[in-house]
């Protein structure tokens, strides 16, 4: 999880999205608009994608608000290299991604041989509340704000999307995710995602409420599944892999990181998270190990006064893990009334604890049964289980 605020960076891409925006001339030469084939600059109306077309992220593409940028089923979306590459929704625009099962929706890099972190991702931002009432600051320009009061915001629907090789960075502390949701309202439709080989977290809620159905994450460098600053909605159907030779770079991988409030600052703040997660699989199918990069520091943490409601949890494969579940953190565990059922069926024994806790939550629990998510509502990727 990155801190939002870096006012230099955020500066300096704020210059970096008005050269893709500005129609003054360089020289005695206008500077062209993008092909047809192209995405870039600011959608201010609505803009409908051809699926016959193969499109071309060359630079920042924001929809403003009372903006539409509507993807039909097919339709392949190809991203140049470098942090500057991404699809924005600021408050008050909307995206539709319109994929089917049959066919998908694909936003990827335009190189066969590219790896995690090639691109930006995709960025939503809604009017739905964060912990203390507060407005965000998206972390790739201050500039474009989210949260507010609309807990049934609407920022539109994204169905049958592919994310590949997102996450790029430009500093230690600023970088991109697959599908980032900042303040997104519930009055959003998203389901069936697939992120695969991104760079940070395969998803990051920041706040918000909006609910999310069917999301598989392969290879996420970070954390699979990420949620912060008073997000309070649920995730349903999360099946996240590190397939085998997956090698993080991250600090601190973990299936799940959840945190209370921005960064663990605002202890204080009314309305932290409070979240549900509902059939999940933490599937980890590299060589067992205790290097470093190479096994999940904690399969479950939930710290800084977040509340998690988690069912129906299992971890499995040949990898290794750390904690299984910690609720520990310097800047506060999880709140009262966390409940987490989590079985472990890893071949390879944990290196620390069951579940690490400086206080007793009674329905923390590593216990037998639970099925985790099913794989056949993923048929649709392609993916070999």
């Amino acid at each position: 999880m990155k801190k939002y605020l870096l006012n230099v960076m955020a500066a300096a891409m704020m210059a970096t999205t008005v050269a893709f925006t500005s129609c003054e001339p360089k020289g005695d030469e206008p500077t062209p608009p993008p092909a047809e084939n192209e995405l870039a600059g600011s959608i201010n109306d609505t803009k409908v994608l051809d699926a016959s077309v193969e499109y071309t992220i060359t630079g920042p593409v924001i929809v403003e608000e009372g903006g539409v940028l509507d993807i039909p089923a097919g339709t392949v979306i190809k991203a140049q290299k470098g942090f500057g590459s991404y699809i924005l929704v600021l408050q008050g625009g909307k995206i539709y991604v319109r994929g089917t099962a049959d066919a998908p929706v694909t936003m990827t890099a335009d190189t066969e041989d590219a790896g995690a972190g090639y691109w930006g991702g995709l960025i939503i931002n809604g009017k739905a509340p964060l912990s203390g009432g507060e407005t965000g600051s998206t972390e790739i320009n201050s500039a474009y704000v989210y949260g507010g009061d609309d807990a049934a915001d609407n920022s539109g629907e994204i169905t049958y999307l592919i994310l590949e090789y997102t996450g790029a960075r430009s500093s230690a502390d600023v970088e991109h995710n697959g599908l980032t949701l900042n303040g997104v309202g519930n009055g959003t439709k998203i389901e069936n995602i697939y992120v695969l080989e991104g760079a940070d977290d395969a998803i990051e809620f920041f706040g918000g409420s909006v609910n999310v159905t069917n999301l598989l994450a392969v290879n996420p460098d970070d954390d699979m599944f990420d949620f912060t600053q008073g997000y309070n909605g649920t995730l349903t159907n999360a099946y996240g892999i590190w397939a085998e030779g997956f090698t993080s770079t991250e600090e601190d991988p973990r299936g799940v990181e959840a945190d209370g409030n921005l960064d663990g600052n605002s202890p204080d703040q009314a309305g932290q998270s409070d979240f549900k997660m509902t059939n999940v699989t933490f599937d980890l199918r590299l060589a067992a190990s205790t290097d470093e990069g190479h096994y999940m520091h904690d399969v479950i943490k939930v710290r800084r006064g977040a509340k998690a409601t988690i069912a129906n949890a299992l971890v499995k494969g040949a990898g290794q893990a750390k904690d299984l579940i910690d609720l520990t953190d310097g800047k506060g565990g999880a709140a009262e009334g966390t409940a987490i059922s989590l079985s472990n069926e890893l071949a390879a024994a944990i290196s620390g604890d069951e579940v690490n806790a400086d206080a007793t939550y009674a329905d923390v629990k590593v216990e037998a049964g639970n099925t985790g998510c099913a794989t056949d509502i993923f048929a649709w990727t392609g993916y070999g289980f």
